[in-house]
């Protein structure tokens, strides 16, 4: 078994912390919100013991990673280019991306645009969406909607002022109540009007199996330390970012791909979700399983660590 190492990098004009186990064709794992490289911890033992260079940075604005100010500097273009420049800087010249939660659209969209370089890509969570012509908050208010979680994400200080108010409190109730052994009610959907996000969330009295206050205290610890803006700011960079991927609009991804969710995951119940993922064939020619897991929720990687890692294995070695 090979051992962890944590180190921090010079990546282009980042200062990125990266978590690396084993030796052997490159694997680059993305995080989303509000996590770190940590989230990836089962995914990187697994991987080193099937003969494989496991990487997981802590993305732009998180953890251990420089987290620029403003939300201009957290486009598409942004967390894709800190990828490209990741895989450089660890001396490979292909690498298979896979992403989760906001990760998600970075391994897609890194893909897609640089098939060169990404020669395979497992999306959790979040389906595949082509570059399209309406953004998702843009196509909220044509719609009437005014308090989806992501608008209220909007305001710069307000969801940083409910968060790091607690920041042992936030992990924990984000934590397990968008898991598939919460008490069931969407978090990451339509907010009461006047509410805030953990409004939608539940205390746990125990926590599951999968689930250690070890876990919790080690990323609320950082989010204590960096607070919420850096993550925060990826949301606030949507709509600047389908600007500047409309060269992209209804491009594909032909190379080999596998999608991984949970039954439970509150993303699944997004409008038009469970179109997309029924659809996803017809914007990944290449796709080689879509996997939905009963019983699991938002964090699959670490729910159902096992059968994922099963799942990864016999991907990547079927490449």
């Amino acid at each position: 078994m090979h051992d962890l190492r944590i180190e921090t990098l010079q990546v282009g004009a980042l200062r990125m912390r990266v978590a690396t186990q084993g030796t052997g064709p490159l694997v680059l794992f993305c995080h989303g919100f509000p996590e770190s490289w940590h989230s990836w911890r089962h995914q990187l033992e697994a991987l080193s013991a099937a003969g494989f260079r496991a990487v997981a940075p802590d993305m732009r604005g998180y953890g251990g990673t420089d987290a620029p100010p403003d939300a201009e500097s957290y486009t598409m273009l942004h967390l894709v280019g800190d990828m490209v420049e990741l895989v450089d800087v660890l001396g490979e010249r292909e690498a298979v991306i896979v992403g989760h939660d906001w990760g998600a659209p970075v391994a897609w969209n890194a893909a897609m645009m640089r098939p060169d370089l990404f020669r395979a890509v497992v999306g959790m969570s979040v389906p595949f969406y082509p570059p399209a012509r309406e953004d998702l908050l843009s196509a909220l208010e044509r719609r009437g909607v005014r308090t989806f979680y992501m608008q209220y994400f909007q305001t710069p200080g307000l969801a940083e002022s409910e968060f790091e108010a607690d920041p042992v409190a936030t992990i924990r109730r984000v934590t397990f109540s968008m898991s598939g052994d919460g008490p069931g009610p969407t978090v990451a959907g339509i907010l009461a009007p006047g509410a805030g996000f953990l409004d939608n969330t539940t205390n746990p009295e125990t926590l599951p199996d999968w689930l250690s206050s070890e876990d919790i205290a080690y990323v609320a610890d950082e989010f204590a330390r960096t607070g919420f803006r850096g993550g925060l700011n990826w949301y606030r960079s949507i709509r600047r970012s389908s600007e500047l991927m409309a060269a992209w609009q209804g491009c594909v991804i032909r190379q080999p791909s596998m999608f991984v969710a949970g039954a439970k995951d509150d993303v699944l119940k997004f409008p038009g979700a469970q179109a997309r993922i029924e659809n996803l064939a017809s914007v990944l020619p290449g796709l080689r399983g879509c996997h939905i897991l009963d019983g699991a929720g938002h964090w699959i990687q670490r729910e159902r660590s096992v059968e994922v890692n099963d799942l990864l294995v016999e991907f990547l070695n079927a490449l």
